[in-house]
């Protein structure tokens, strides 16, 4: 008897042991280019939950993105690390990440399709994932921020975006009245590259009928949930990214379940 009580006991110990982040290839192919992104998630059970389009800082998908992309993925989500720019573009420093991201800054049209993509290819994940396709989000960091606020001007059906110190300007056609997704935007207040466009940024949100909030904060520059990151204008700070963290949390807990 006490053995069979053992075994039983033992059993969640062993179904925990064996619990463990999954990382996938998902690769498409769009106008020549060939993308390599990575759908994160925890398989511990197989209870479906939310699916989120993740869009990285402008140094795209590389190990710390991955890093990132489990701990938010945690047992709540399923992440689609999402490439932006093709397998053949890893940057390795500033001035590659900014030749990176420089045409799709300067064609929105092209930043909005590639995004749209992805979320296209996260639902089709449904088969061999755990994933509600009735529950889709999209988050971003840095210029990721920036990706997942242009899916939202597109008028992508996701119940929410998330941005992390991304910048805010809407480029062209800034789109007011294609919003559907519930908009969250967290910049921090001396953020010197971003905060200049607060003021127009508001003056979008509010020409457009979207559930929107715009939080400031405080002592924070850009790049406060990046880890590692030590430079005047570009700093991690463990305080900011706890509470932008929690803050994204509720935003999209409200917004799957369609509550204030």
């Amino acid at each position: 008897m006490r053995r069979i009580l053992f075994a039983l006991l033992s059993l969640p110990l062993a179904f925990a042991a064996q619990a463990k982040m999954v990382h996938r290839s998902v690769e498409w192919t769009d106008g020549g280019t060939r993308f390599h992104s990575v759908l994160v998630y925890d398989d511990a059970g197989a209870g479906k939950r939310p699916g989120l389009v993740m869009v990285p800082n402008w140094y795209g998908v590389n190990d710390q993105a991955i890093r990132k992309a489990e701990m938010i993925a945690g047992k709540q989500y399923v992440i689609l690390l999402t490439d932006m720019y093709g397998q053949d573009v890893r940057p390795t420093s500033n001035d590659e990440a900014k030749a990176a991201v420089q045409p799709l800054y300067a064609d929105r049209g092209l930043m909005r399709h590639r995004v749209n993509t992805a979320l296209a290819h996260l639902k089709a994940q449904a088969g061999t994932a755990p994933l509600d396709t009735g529950k889709l989000a999209a988050i971003g960091f840095c210029f990721g921020g920036s990706a997942v606020l242009d899916l939202a001007r597109s008028g992508a059906d996701v119940a929410a975006v998330v941005s992390f110190h991304g910048a805010l300007a809407a480029g062209k056609p800034a789109l007011p009245d294609h919003f559907k997704a519930r908009v969250l935007a967290m910049n921090g207040a001396d953020d010197k590259g971003t905060m200049p466009d607060a003021g127009a940024f508001m003056d979008e949100m509010r020409a457009s009928a979207a559930d929107w909030q715009f939080v400031v904060l405080g002592n924070a520059v850009h790049c406060f949930t990046e880890v590692g990151e030590n430079a005047p204008g570009c700093k991690y700070d463990a305080r900011a990214a706890a509470r932008s963290y929690r803050m994204m949390h509720d935003w999209l807990d409200a917004a799957f379940a369609d509550r204030p």
